[in-house]
């Protein structure tokens, strides 16, 4: 009898790779573009996994649309003329890689659902030599943005697997409150870029506080 199938649908900034510093850097420079002083990098946090427009607005919510959309141009041009430059560091959070090679071994497909745009994302999956692994990747170009459940419904309808085979591992209530409404299970993770007891309170069904845990709170969660 053939097994049902499961999909871990991971987050990328703050979940598999630490990008504050870039994003803060490339931001700031949008934002002085604007004659704005620096953002401020705790509300920054706050935002990352949003889309752009959406974490603009929340940033600057007496901005017009105009100014709106001309400042995440700017910011999309800084970010990739920094990486183009080399000086956009996305390091991969400790064990990432040891946690994907745990779950593929126990039949787990991976797929991507971010905030990033696709070229973003591509960037950073060749850098690490993460593209093979994921066999659906949704990103802000492809979907609504979080919470909106569309990302995970899409990675659903590519793969084949059903709700209940399903976790969402990510480090924003964002993440948290796309899972809650595409009815699957979430993990949580402590490293990120929102504090671990927001992630229990929007519905997160375990923690993880490092990257070892992951692999054994997905298989709990799926064994319900």
């Amino acid at each position: 009898m053939t097994s049902p199938l499961r999909l871990a649908l991971f987050d990328c900034d703050g979940t598999l790779v630490d990008s504050l510093n870039s994003i803060i850097a490339a931001m700031g420079e949008a934002w002085h573009a604007h004659g704005l002083s620096d953002p401020d990098p705790d509300a920054m946090r706050r935002v990352i996994g949003l889309p752009l427009d959406a974490a603009i607005a929340q940033l600057l919510p007496s901005a017009t649309d105009d100014e709106r959309r001309s400042i995440g141009a700017l910011y999309r041009s800084a970010f990739f003329q920094r990486r183009q430059t080399d000086e956009v560091v996305e390091p991969l959070f400790p064990g990432v890689i040891e946690a994907m090679d745990s779950l593929e071994a126990d039949g787990f497909l991976l797929g991507l659902a971010t905030g990033k745009s696709r070229r973003g994302l591509q960037a950073v999956l060749e850098r690490h030599a993460l593209l093979p692994r994921f066999v659906t990747t949704q990103t802000a170009d492809d979907c609504p943005g979080k919470p909106n459940p569309h990302m995970v419904q899409r990675a659903m309808a590519e793969t084949g697997v059903d709700p209940s085979g399903v976790v969402v591992i990510g480090d924003t209530v964002f993440d948290i409150q796309m899972a809650r409404a595409a009815g699957v299970a979430s993990v949580g993770v402590a490293w990120g870029y929102h504090p671990a007891d927001e992630l229990s309170a929007a519905g997160a069904g375990a923690i993880a506080q490092a990257f070892a845990d992951v692999p054994d709170a997905v298989r709990l969660l799926l064994s319900g």
